[in-house]
């Protein structure tokens, strides 16, 4: 009977509502002391629970951890509105006021296997009481509802409050908050959000966080709302209301540009009901997986909420446009004060390529295209690069390059058959030029910490690079096909003596290494670890990377460095855990929680201890797939099932077992949850099971590298091999000569700049070219086929300078006190440390240096002027080989 009743003043309440104008609710303009508050702080990044509407007129996205809501973003997957949402219970005749977060036992359950709903079960640890909170969003406006049903074993025995911490536009400083009638508002630069009970209110306050205001912190202090703001503005502020006394409720949190349409919004999705509203939302999401693949039985939940959370992470607005993560790990920083922390809710051409492989592996090829196109038209640079990452609307957030995301948007248009001629001239062909003018080294690798020449990065682009051909081919542009084959042959014949030790530290001293800086594995070179580490012998590092060249088709499951390198990573970086073994991403990694529970970057200095992954299981089970071992890759899969937390959430890192019990041994840290790549990693890997292939790799580098001997190198006969040393400082315009000889039947192509073309082979084999030099920099690239299949690239990097830049930057400025040491020079050179300074005394319009350093060339190094009242020479400075 009482909740009947409940539900009949619900209803007058929401009539009431819709008929009050907002502007007869206004309040006075009196603000809380204790302004701007304390620090603000995001949440933990480990998710239970991930929800949004399948539908594109609602553009909020909701997540839960701990028995509370935490992160909300609106209007678009890149920006977090709030920290936390909560009840409160306040005992009656006095005792210790209660969070949920703090002082409950959490319990999450999935409500429907087959749509993002979530159910929140916290009981207080006292026994008192159960709150129990379903989610949903209503499908039609940017709306959270929370159903809120109250369980106490004395219904009089507390009273509740609700306490909210907006963090609108992306910060948690700079909110305003006030009452406006029923709503609880709060806004910052152009995002509001409007908190509203399906019972109203008793009283509200708003205050800022850990002050006197806080509504939270009078609770704590009185057992009451002693004294009551009615705003608050330009701080960390925090939102205290008290709920009427309801067992059964609705809260609504709607948002929108300005107050007016949050508070509509929020009014609406009360009307509508919460029943109603979760109906719609879940009919989407059965809609939505009905038109995916199916699995086996045992993967399937875990594959539905894996495919519902990738197209979850799918921005509304910037179509195709998939984030890493609805989350910040540790918080991203010091604080949540200022909007630049982008956490994970970024977009990451690498990461936004693993979904889309699983995406297209359950069925979503739409969704695929749509990832595609926002990588090329949204995301590419002008140069045909992409960014490390960057905001949804394209703007790059941190500032370094990875080649391999350069590659991987190549493979995956290979992958789509999205082959037209506007994606291959405007998009493939722009992207492959820079892999091959500035590969194979990169300077950040997958883990985004270091530069140089990486095995996963390098398998990238090698694959990118053959797909780019082929896209190439198919568009009647054989030169560019044949440049990109030979420059990706002759990095897979390298990538051995580029990435593998064969004096390292571990096993028989043969094995692929993490990175070297250079191309010399064997050199010892001193790396620093990150993130708060120490300096160790590069040869000291082992990640798994290497398993890419198997993955995209450019080595054998079965080659025997790769065999003999995983007996080295299962030695050095894998973890039995009580949910299967796991493996770090490499040895004395530094990103994770501290082993007393700290979280990473406690500190500021990025300090941290690394934790076991996630996804590197599924990695592994798509190698042993690959070498035909079918139950070895199910176990995989299995041990990944055993990594999800209760609400299904794969996790980014797992815990390890060492040091303090922060979190359970083989289950999820603090770290991103649920990261997309995990959920990527395992759809791709039980849709591959099922296939009994690895279904993302590309058939044409497989044909190229595995099925088949991989090219030799051929030998080219002439300059073409030494030109790198001599074409270099050249007047622009001005031709250079390139003179070779091949074999008979042999194709040699030529690129430089915008000029591609490939050179005829006079009958004796000879090879005749001239071309110009370029004002500035530029590069020619020189490929070469044989009839035999083998093949030879070179590039060379030309700078095109006229003879006054040529004496301008020959020799630095010179001191008075070195032009002293000149007059009194009696012979040339001049030698002082390392600098060799050649001195002509004379008449002379110009004079230049040559000899072995400049291979004795007619592009000798030009000597500047230097005159004075007693000296007149000309000087060039060297360093002394």
């Amino acid at each position: 009977m009482r909740r009947i009743f409940a539900r009949h003043l619900s209803l007058i309440f929401v009539f009431l509502f819709l008929s009050a104008p907002l502007s007869a609710l206004a309040q006075k303009n009196n603000l809380a002391p204790g302004g701007p508050g304390g620090e603000a702080q995001w949440p933990s990044a480990g998710k239970q629970g991930v929800g949004t509407s399948n539908s594109l007129e609602s553009k909020v996205w909701f997540t839960l951890r701990e028995g509370v809501l935490t992160d909300v973003y609106y209007p678009t997957v890149d920006v977090a509105n709030s920290i936390t949402l909560q009840l409160v219970a306040v005992p009656q005749g006095g005792g210790k006021v209660e969070t949920e977060s703090e002082d409950t036992t959490h319990r999450i359950e999935v409500l429907d296997p087959r749509a993002l709903s979530f159910r929140q079960v916290n009981t207080a640890k006292s026994g008192a009481y159960t709150i129990t909170k379903t989610y949903t969003s209503d499908p039609e406006r940017s709306t959270v509802l929370i159903d809120v049903q109250i369980n106490s074993r004395n219904p009089r025995s507390h009273t509740f409050y609700v306490h909210f911490d907006p963090a609108l536009n992306n910060s948690g400083m700079h909110d305003s908050s006030w009452t406006l009638g029923p709503a609880m508002l709060a806004s910052d630069a152009g995002k509001t959000s409007a908190l509203v009970s399906s019972m109203g209110f008793a009283e509200t306050t708003h205050g800022y966080f850990e002050s006197e205001s806080d509504g939270l912190a009078q609770l704590k202090k009185h057992g009451r709302i002693v004294q009551s703001y009615p705003r608050a503005a330009d701080g960390n502020v925090v939102q205290t209301g008290r709920l009427n006394d309801a067992q059964t409720f609705t809260l609504a949190l709607g948002f929108g540009a300005e107050a007016e349409e949050a508070a509509r919004n929020a009014r609406l999705s009360l009307a509508k009901g919460f029943a109603k509203a979760r109906a719609e939302y879940e009919q989407g999401w059965h809609e939505y997986l009905s038109s995916l693949r199916r699995v086996a039985p045992k993967y399937q939940a875990q594959f539905d909420m894996a495919a519902m959370i990738l197209r979850a992470h799918e921005d509304k607005t910037y179509r195709g446009a998939n984030i890493a993560s609805l989350s910040v790990p540790w918080g991203g920083g010091a604080n949540a004060n200022q909007p630049n922390v982008g956490g994970y809710h970024l977009v990451w051409a690498r990461d936004l390529y693993q979904v889309a492989t699983a995406l297209y592996a359950m069925g979503d090829k739409a969704g695929a295209d749509r990832a595609l196109n926002y990588l090329f038209k949204v995301q590419q640079k002008p140069d045909g690069s992409f960014p490390q990452n960057s905001w949804l609307d394209g703007r790059p957030f941190w500032g370094s390059l990875q080649m391999d995301e350069v590659a991987y948007p190549l493979i995956l248009a290979y992958t789509l058959g999205r082959t037209d001629n506007e994606t291959w001239t405007k998009h493939v062909r722009p992207a492959a030029d820079f892999l091959i003018k500035h590969g194979p080294r990169t300077p950040q690798e997958r883990w985004e910490e270091k530069p140089g020449f990486s095995p996963s990065t390098i398998a990238a682009e090698i694959a990118g690079l053959v797909c780019a051909a082929e896209i190439a081919r198919r568009n009647d542009d054989q030169v560019s096909a044949g440049i990109y084959t030979a420059a990706a042959d002759d990095w897979t014949r390298n990538i051995e003596r580029w990435t593998a030790t064969t004096t390292g530290k571990h096993g028989d001293g043969t094995y692929y290494i993490r990175i070297t800086e250079n191309n010399d594995p064997n050199d010892g070179q001193i790396m620093n670890a990150g993130n708060g580490g120490a300096d160790y012998d590069e040869r000291e590092y082992v990640d798994a990377g290497f398993l890419e060249l198997v993955r995209l088709g450019i080595k054998r499951p079965d080659d025997p460095l790769i065999e003999k390198s995983l007996k080295v990573v299962d030695q050095v970086i894998k973890v039995e855990t009580p949910n299967g073994p796991a493996w770090y991403r490499y040895n004395h990694d530094g990103y994770g929680e501290m082993d007393d529970c700290r979280r990473w970057n406690f500190d500021g200095k990025y300090t941290g201890k690394g934790r076991l992954w996630a996804l590197l299981s599924g990695e592994r089970g798509q190698y042993e797939l690959a070498r035909g071992e079918r139950e070895a890759a199910g176990r995989r899969l299995d041990h990944l099932l055993g990594f999800a937390n209760e609400g299904l959430m794969l996790p980014e890192q797992i815990w390890d077992g060492q040091g303090q019990p922060c979190f359970k041994f083989g289950e999820g840290t603090g770290s991103a949850t649920p990261l997309a790549w995990s959920m990527a990693q395992f759809i791709r890997l039980a849709v591959n099971l099922e296939e009994g292939r690895n279904l993302e790799t590309p058939d044409i580098v497989a044909a190229r590298y595995v099925k088949n001997p991989p090219p030799m190198k051929t030998a080219l006969l002439g300059d073409a091999e030494t030109a790198e040393e001599i074409a270099r400082g050249r007047e622009p315009g001005t031709g250079f000569p390139l003179n070779l000889r091949v074999a008979l039947g042999t194709r040699v192509f030529m690129s430089l700049n915008e000029v591609r073309r490939e050179l005829p082979v006079g009958p004796d084999g000879s090879v005749n070219a001239e071309y110009a030099i370029p004002k500035g920099e530029g590069v020619l690239f020189l490929a070469v086929h044989s009839p035999t299949g083998a093949s030879a690239f070179q590039r060379v990097a030309l700078h095109g300078q006229t003879r006054a830049e040529r004496r301008a930057e020959a020799t630095p400025e010179l001191s008075r006190e070195f032009v002293a040491r000149l007059k009194s020079a009696q012979s040339s050179p001049l030698i002082e440390g390392d600098a060799v300074t050649f001195i002509y005394r004379g008449p002379a319009q110009h004079v230049e240096v040559t000899g072995d350093f400049t291979g004795w060339g007619r592009w000798a190094t030009p000597c500047r002027n230097y005159r004075g009242r007693t000296l007149s020479i000309e000087v060039t400075q060297l360093k002394k080989m």
